[in-house]
């Protein structure tokens, strides 16, 4: 679970360009959007491709979104739970 943690971190890093930002600089329980990493409503279609395209999972509702998108610990485990790659 934790080479999947550095994975995703080190993922949202090189998809979203965020420069002069290393995986030990974003905490895994930290909110996505908003106060934690702040990130916005494209950074959040950026990681629903990455997801599709790294891990074989479609995002069908964007509520659903919300929920996963809370924090990297969040997103690692619905990945673990639900990838077909």
């Amino acid at each position: 679970m934790e080479n999947l943690i550095l994975r995703l971190k080190e993922e949202i890093i090189e998809v979203l360009n965020l420069e002069d930002v290393k995986p030990a600089d974003i905490d895994e329980n930290a909110p996505l959007f908003g106060d934690g990493l702040g990130l916005d409503s494209i950074d959040a279609l950026e990681l629903i491709v990455l997801m599709e395209k790294n891990y074989g999972i479609k995002l069908k509702d964007p509520a659903l979104g919300r929920e996963i998108f809370k924090s990297v610990k969040v997103l690692s485990d619905y990945i673990a739970a639900n990838r077909t790659k």
